[in-house]
């Protein structure tokens, strides 16, 4: 008892001298001299206090969260899924038996791909004939989605149970349970998770994934979201003889990535990128935008996918309206005004006027085209008035790995990491075409040099490319 007393006394005699001698000091003096001038105001200093303070803290609540791309990681299927173009020429040629015009439509279409001797099909495809089951689909999903979430959760130490959002896109194949719910057993995510299955949005899927997990980080702060696109193709061949119905087979290979967004600020000190923008175009209210790719039944009631000769163009003007709304935000003033005195003009003036198209090398260090096909890709570069090197990423993606659907943006960036060339600052736009007719943009802005990956799609062959892609190919 007499040492608490004794030790209270020293503590009362310490802080009265400490106070005696702040109030001494200068700057004391002053705040009690601007204390005394502002007390006779504080019934109005008060309520406008308050206000600042109230709207400060609206603003801070309400302005939009950086969302954060800490990594991704991209699927390389085995080498027992790799076919060569003569084999699957060959194959398609047996099972079309006495319809040589049909098995010399699909050998043209393979020569003129753009397509690479190394691009892969799951196992149920290399049966001669080709005899899927809902099993060889649900492994092949499994494979490829399980394969690409360990890689990416071995990359960033991301733990299943810190995984705040999910959302899963596959065109065709769409099961029950959903394959979201299938990666939330498989990893036993938590019960309150926000999991989402997209299905039937084609190609452009991936960017819309990105899109509704973006706006989910919005609504829920210091998450983590991951979006894993993919194509399960073991369901989706077709095995009709309707040309328009055959090119998908010719094109699309097995593909799929898994990214890693975050709203947290002690991830986005280690992420690769930030999103600046994300504008999304949809055509659907057209009918020949709407019908250009459809899953239908031929005449032999053979279920498949129909790509119609118009797509090109429609692809095209769906990338025209969606330019139209991205230029506002990322171009500099000059391409702005001269952009934005075309459109008035074309609107005004004279509808016959050539719409401007705005120099976007000015604004991207960095174009991911979709890798749907040679003709897209082509038609891409025109457009936008690339040269080769900006759209190379897109057609060696195209090559050494074929059309991998709603993944395929992802194989193309990591083309231009694999290669070194990513650098701090750097703004990269990724473009995005699916069916609807959908035409997605998304911008991002490179937040620390990228080293040159030791793992990834491209590891072990970056060396090689890029490669020289003739307009025809002997088989």
């Amino acid at each position: 008892m007499v040492n608490h007393i004794r030790s209270s006394i020293v503590t009362i005699v310490a802080i009265s001298i400490l106070v005696q001698a702040l109030l001494r000091l200068p700057m004391i003096e002053e705040l009690l001299d601007l204390w005394s001038s502002l007390r006779p105001n504080l019934p109005y200093i008060t309520p406008i206090s308050m206000i600042i303070a109230f709207f400060a803290t609206v603003y801070y609540m309400s302005r939009p969260r950086k969302v954060y791309l800490v990594d991704y990681a991209c699927y390389l299927p085995p080498v027992s899924y790799q076919m060569t173009l003569p084999t699957f020429v060959e194959q398609n040629a047996m099972l079309m038996g006495d319809n040589k015009e049909a098995a010399d439509f699909v050998r043209k279409i393979v020569q003129r791909s753009g397509l690479g001797p190394d691009t892969h099909l799951p196992p149920a495809l290399h049966r001669t004939p080709p005899n899927a089951t809902l099993n060889d689909s649900i492994v092949e999903a499994q494979t490829t989605i399980f394969t690409t979430m360990d890689a990416l959760f071995e990359k960033t130490g991301l733990k299943p149970k810190d995984v705040d959002i999910l959302v899963v896109n596959s065109c065709i194949f769409c099961p029950t349970p959903s394959l979201s719910a299938m990666v939330v057993n498989k990893y036993k995510m938590r019960a309150d998770i926000k999991s989402f299955n997209l299905g039937g949005m084609g190609c452009s899927a991936g960017l819309i994934s990105i899109s509704l997990a973006r706006d989910l980080l919005q609504a829920h702060p210091n998450s983590n979201a991951v979006v894993i696109s993919t194509e399960i193709l073991s369901h989706g061949e077709y095995h009709g003889t309707e040309r328009s119905m055959l090119l998908p087979n010719c094109l699309f290979r097995v593909g799929g990535a898994a990214i890693f967004l975050s709203n947290k600020r002690k991830e986005g000190k280690r992420a690769k990128y930030s999103l600046l923008h994300l504008v999304r175009t949809h055509k659907g209210a057209d009918d020949r935008a709407f019908n250009c790719i459809r899953q239908m039944e031929d005449a032999q009631g053979i279920i498949g996918v129909s790509l119609s000769k118009e797509l090109t163009s429609i692809a095209g003007d769906a990338l025209k309206t969606n330019i139209t709304n991205l230029a506002p935000l990322v171009l500099p003033a000059s391409e702005q005004l001269r952009f934005a005195l075309n459109f008035v003009g074309r609107k005004f003036i004279n509808p016959k006027w050539r719409p401007y198209i705005p120099d976007f090398k000015k604004a991207f260090e960095h174009f991911c085209i979709h890798a749907g096909g040679r003709a897209v890709i082509t038609e891409m570069q025109k457009a936008l008035k690339l040269m080769d090197e900006q759209v190379e990423g897109s057609r060696m993606a195209l090559h050494r790995f074929g059309n991998t659907s709603s993944s395929c943006l992802w194989y193309v960036l990591s083309y231009s990491e694999a290669k070194g060339r990513m650098k701090k600052g750097d703004r990269v736009w990724q473009i995005g075409l699916g069916s609807g007719f959908k035409c997605n943009s998304a911008v991002w802005k490179c937040l620390r040099t990228i080293e040159t990956p030791v793992d990834g799609p491209w590891a072990k062959c970056i060396d090689s490319y890029p490669v020289d892609i003739p307009e025809y190919i002997q088989l």
